[in-house]
């Protein structure tokens, strides 16, 4: 063989070694689960869950759709007594929280006082409630990261340490320059993904008659939206974009309506007439919504928990 052979050769072999390298590090795709179907969810979530009676604890596991700031804001709404830990990283998933791969941006995320290990929280019976979301893009975490699986572990074992804990999926969104369209995607994702990947086929495996909930933060941020630009901006708030610091993150306001969903879902009680000048989780002042702003965002809230049943969520009364 010539030089220039050989010289092609070896480019070759290391390109093929490089190509297989790549292929065993791509995660292995997971098989599709099934789930309730809906004349089973239809009657699973036939009955309102009862609101609490007094102020909860929560312990929250996820990412930075969680932060530090929104599970702050939501003690601040719910008032004395609330209580919550985190677990938290940069676009972590269920799996990893679990513990069956490392946590990416792990120290990062959790240098604070709320921090708690999630596996020993979940195991403690500390919680009235556990708050879990997963990954996005969520339909890799699907393909990939077993997401439902990981949903029923969680929920298997926060009841096994305490029968009467809460558990919730709260759903997230997209990035703002989606190329499927940001409002698009919400609707779609909702029954293709967070309840047709990972809620519904989570409940499957669990014993009958056990819940786990939504917090349809997604819904009620598109549902907000477009309120907001239909009108052509309400108070402070023009557009979509003053909700957020970048394409996928929250502001300060932004994390203020998804506080708001988190409350209306666990204590099962209308958002309306909260406060709206909180702190953030470093005792800050938040950038807060104005008056007319904070007024829609709440009633935007209460309609559409309202109007989901897998919220627990009574609904509204008819008019």
């Amino acid at each position: 063989m010539t030089r220039k052979g050989l010289i092609a050769l070896g480019a070759a072999i290391v390109a093929l070694a490089a190509g297989a390298v790549a292929w065993r590090m791509m995660p292995t795709p997971v098989p599709t689960l099934p789930g309730l179907d809906d004349a089973q969810m239809s009657a699973l979530f036939a009955t309102p869950l009862p609101a609490p009676e007094e102020p909860i604890r929560v312990f929250h596991i996820g990412h930075s759709l969680v932060n530090r700031d929104m599970p702050a804001m939501l003690a601040q709404l719910a008032g004395e007594g609330h209580g919550y830990e985190s677990q938290l990283g940069w676009g972590a998933t269920l799996k990893s929280h679990w513990g069956d791969e490392p946590v990416n941006g792990f120290e990062a995320e959790n240098a604070h006082p709320r921090y708690r290990d999630a596996r020993e929280a979940v195991a403690s019976g500390d919680y009235d409630a556990v708050v879990l979301t997963e990954m996005v893009e969520i339909r890799d975490a699907l393909r990939y990261f077993d997401s439902a699986r990981y949903l029923r572990q969680f929920t298997e074992a926060a009841l096994a340490a305490r029968p009467d804990t809460r558990v919730y999926l709260y759903e997230t969104w997209h990035p703002l320059d989606d190329p499927d369209g940001w409002l698009d995607r919400i609707d779609a994702d909702l029954p293709r993904y967070w309840e047709g990947g990972i809620l519904r086929p989570a409940l499957y495996g669990l014993p009958e008659g056990t819940r786990i909930h939504l917090i349809p933060a997604g819904q009620a941020l598109a549902a907000f939206v477009r309120e907001v630009e239909a009108r052509g901006g309400v108070g402070n708030i023009r557009s979509r974009t003053d909700l957020f610091s970048d394409q996928i993150h929250l502001n300060d306001m932004g994390n203020y309506f998804v506080a708001l969903v988190h409350y209306a879902v666990l204590y099962g009680s209308s958002p309306e007439g909260l406060p709206h000048d909180l702190l953030l989780a470093d005792g800050s002042p938040a950038t807060a919504p104005d008056p007319e702003a904070a007024r829609l965002m709440q009633d935007v809230v209460w309609r559409v928990v309202r109007s989901l049943p897998a919220t627990g969520v009574a609904p509204a009364a008819p008019s």
